[in-house]
């Protein structure tokens, strides 16, 4: 078992893929930059939402794979290895009536899987002069949220289109949440407005760290947008990647995080109770 020991610092690098629709050669290409990255010094190494696959809805379902499985078990052996926690952004993970579940696991430096979190808000949308979409035709959606514990840091997990829900952040938040990690696929029709502004705006509700490895590129025509970052609590993007296949490495300073919450203490602050009564008018 890893026992955690807190850490005033953590150093982390996002992997940033363009993953297309062949299962295996898509994981072996996050895994040589996995690899690379814990090598280069990061405790924590992310990787984006829909690593293992992106294309049609029947190949998403064939890619599927149980959890432990074939996949799992190739970050866990980096993760040994390298002695780092990998936090597998998202991974069609077997599901019923194939119907796989959009699954992100958290692997700590042993290779045990730490967490595990199935995606609960589920992307079915239809983008005006843009692309449409029904994940829930392909996905089984979860049903509860994570918090997880990383050498004494909490860490909250969700994927892609969570993002615009700002309630499961909060509950995040609450439960102790001191990084949030947003894994994604995002749209490059809705990302190059609506990406870095959500982003910021979960870090500064919350007084947290925001972490959001994504996918780039075109595959099956659909673009993604990139833009792979990390967000301090104060809001400001502390680290980018560029818009092509690679990794970017911050450092996160934990104490920020109880620093701005103790500044402006919109956790401590909150009314609840008043703002579940709505009066209609």
């Amino acid at each position: 078992m890893w026992h955690p020991q807190h850490m005033a610092r953590l150093k982390v690098a996002l992997v940033q893929l363009d993953a297309g629709s062949d299962p295996e050669a898509n994981v072996r290409a996050a895994i040589r930059l996995a690899d690379r990255a814990a090598a280069d010094g990061a405790r924590l190494v992310a990787l984006p939402e829909y690593l293992q696959y992106r294309g049609s809805d029947d190949g998403y379902r064939a890619s599927a794979q149980p959890i432990p499985g074939p996949f799992s078990d190739a970050f866990a052996e980096v993760a040994r290895a390298r002695k780092a926690w990998i936090l597998a952004g998202s991974l069609a993970e077997s599901g019923p009536e194939n119907r796989p579940y959009n699954t992100s696991l958290l692997i700590d430096p042993t290779g045990a899987i730490a967490a595990r979190y199935r995606k609960i808000h589920l992307f079915d949308v239809d983008i005006a002069d843009g692309p449409s979409d029904r994940e829930s035709e392909r996905v089984t959606a979860g049903d509860r949220a994570v918090v997880a514990d990383l050498d004494g840091t909490r860490i909250g997990l969700s994927i892609c289109y969570d993002l615009r829900f700002p309630e499961l952040y909060r509950a995040l938040a609450i439960a102790g949440a001191e990084v949030l990690a947003v894994p994604a696929s995002f749209l490059e029709r809705t990302g190059r407005d609506h990406w870095e502004p959500l982003l910021r705006a979960r870090a500064i509700e919350n007084g947290a760290y925001v972490i959001a490895p994504a996918q780039v590129g075109s595959p099956a025509g659909v673009a993604a947008h990139g833009r792979s970052m990390v967000i301090d609590p104060w809001g400001t993007v502390i680290a980018q990647a560029i818009d092509q296949v690679g990794i970017v490495h911050a450092e996160l300073d934990l104490e920020r995080v109880a620093s701005i919450r103790r500044q402006i203490p919109v956790l401590a602050n909150r009314r609840p109770e008043a703002v579940a009564r709505v009066q209609r008018e």
